[in-house]
This record gives C-alpha cells, sequence and structure tokens, in this order.
C-alpha cells in the first residue's frame, strides 16, 4: 500500500511504473503485462508491435496498486494513458476521481519521471483554492 499522498503512472502496453511520493521520500512498484510474448507481437516493426489491444486485466492491476493514492497523475508515451484512464472511469470510478492529469511523457528513467511529476502537482497545488 502506498504511503504517500501524490502518485504518478507511467502506463504503456507492456510495463507500468508506479511512483508514490512526497518532498523527501519516493516509493517506486512496477507492474508488468504477463502474457506479453502470446500478443501477436511476430513481425519487427508490424502492426500489432505498435498497437496492442487494451488488456482489462493489466490495468485493474496497475489500478490495484494506487490504493491509498490522494491524487494521481498518468503519464505515458502513446494511447496505453487514455486506455488506463477509460478504465479508471468505467470500473475504478473513486480512483478515476483523483487523476489530475494526463500527459504525454516519452520513456524516463524514474529520477526524471518524479523530478517531472514533483513539478506538475507543485504547480497544479499552487492552482487550488486557498483555505484560509
Amino acid at each position: 500500500m502506498p504511503k504517500h499522498f501524490h502518485a504518478v503512472v507511467w502506463i504503456d502496453h507492456h510495463e507500468a511504473r508506479i511512483l508514490d511520493f512526497n518532498a523527501d521520500d519516493a516509493h517506486a512498484t512496477a507492474v508488468t503485462l504477463k502474457h506479453a510474448a502470446s500478443r501477436g507481437h511476430s513481425k519487427l516493426g508490424g502492426r500489432a508491435s505498435w498497437r496492442a489491444s487494451e488488456d482489462t486485466g493489466y490495468f485493474d492491476e496497475v489500478a490495484a496498486k494506487l490504493d491509498g493514492i490522494g491524487e494521481i497523475l498518468i503519464v505515458g508515451p502513446a494511447n496505453a494513458k487514455l486506455g488506463f484512464l477509460k478504465r479508471l472511469q468505467t470500473k475504478h470510478a473513486p480512483l478515476a476521481d483523483k487523476v489530475v492529469g494526463v500527459e504525454t511523457v516519452d520513456h524516463p528513467s524514474d529520477g526524471e519521471l518524479l523530478k517531472f511529476a514533483r513539478a506538475y502537482f507543485g504547480k497544479a497545488d499552487r492552482m487550488l483554492p486557498q483555505i484560509d
């Protein structure tokens, strides 16, 4: 179970990396599609190699790792991030309500991803209404 309020999910059709974090600490979790070899990726550069179908079980496994998170940023290089958001909206509505943004991010290292997410949440937090 995550121990921080913010999380960033970098996701494509084969792997998801989840970083839950605060200003001083971060925790990384990875989820890998279990049956990627059987998904029709036989031709290098072929249609199946760049456009995998959505795997709802995979998306559900990623969603389960976000239990307890307060705000979620979803990022990734292609359309898997949108498929994941759609799955959250249809099957995990309480988590979907915690998504604050969806951004295109190529293939960053964990350090680059954490830096991007901290900057994103810093800007988003400044946009929230201030309560006296």
